[in-house]
């Protein structure tokens, strides 16, 4: 059986690496994928993370930017869907992948109520001990789509389940770092907004369901309730990808 998965993307924004990288893995393991977008066109990755000096600093490597030019590259990449298209079922879909990214083009994904809708009824389905053997994974920002997707109690999706997301102080160290010539660029709701972490932590059962780490080696968060796998950052993406190839093909197989 061929694994099915779905990246729900904003139009312009995500992080180029937390894009790619998982791109490609999912490739290389022959996985059918499909990318959706508000519109329906092809999702356009922050453009700060792939030149100048945003890039030499903070944003993809010489490898990745490769790997993203194969990927803008592919038929999948030029054909979307549209998330808004009332017939989309995510069900479809063995996989569901929400990558990150700081730019303020991102709201339109983590904001929106068709997103949230589609979500809703998609994570209940990745609850270890269902049937249906789904499986979900977020990295940075992307964790903030399930953070903000409500169920029918009101309460988040992620009440219930560990997860990590970009630690404040990672954040933090990216917007005083770059103030004076970036502005608010690294925040992605204002100079004022809350912090990732805080965002995602009042929406959890309890705030120990956050998981942290402050060291540069790759660090994931695999929930033991849901087939669910998150991530903080550029830096963890080569080991998440690694950890939903694996989790998906043993849902699959």
């Amino acid at each position: 059986m061929v694994a099915k998965v779905i990246f729900l993307m904003s139009d312009y924004g995500h992080d180029p690496t937390e894009t790619a990288v998982p791109f490609t893995h999912f490739k290389e393991a022959g996985f059918e994928i499909t990318f959706a977008t508000e519109k329906g066109e092809s999702p356009k990755c922050d453009s700060r993370m792939l030149e100048g000096i945003t890039q030499v600093l903070l944003g993809a490597t010489k490898s990745v930017v490769s790997q993203y030019n194969d990927m803008i590259a592919s038929p999948e990449w030029a054909s979307p869907l549209s998330w808004m298209t009332p017939t989309l079922d995510l069900s479809a879909y063995d996989l569901v992948f929400l990558p990150g990214g700081h730019d303020k083009g991102v709201t339109q994904v983590i904001d929106s109520a068709r997103v949230h809708e589609l979500i809703a009824a998609y994570f209940p389905l990745t609850t270890r001990a269902s049937e249906n053997k789904k499986a979900i994974g977020a990295v940075c920002h992307g964790v903030m789509v399930l953070s903000e997707t409500c169920r029918a109690d009101g309460k988040s999706v992620l009440n219930g389940a560990i997860t990590t997301a970009l630690p404040t102080r990672f954040e933090q160290l990216a917007f005083w770092g770059t103030r004076a010539f970036l502005g608010d660029y690294y925040k992605t709701y204002g100079a004022c907004s809350e912090n990732v972490e805080e965002a995602v932590t009042k929406k959890l059962a309890q705030p120990s369901d956050f998981k942290n780490s402050l060291k540069p080696a790759p660090f994931v968060v695999e929930d033991p309730t849901f087939n669910y796998i998150s991530a903080r950052f550029p830096g963890d993406v080569q080991l998440m990808s690694e950890k939903l190839v694996a989790l998906t093909k043993s849902l699959t197989s």
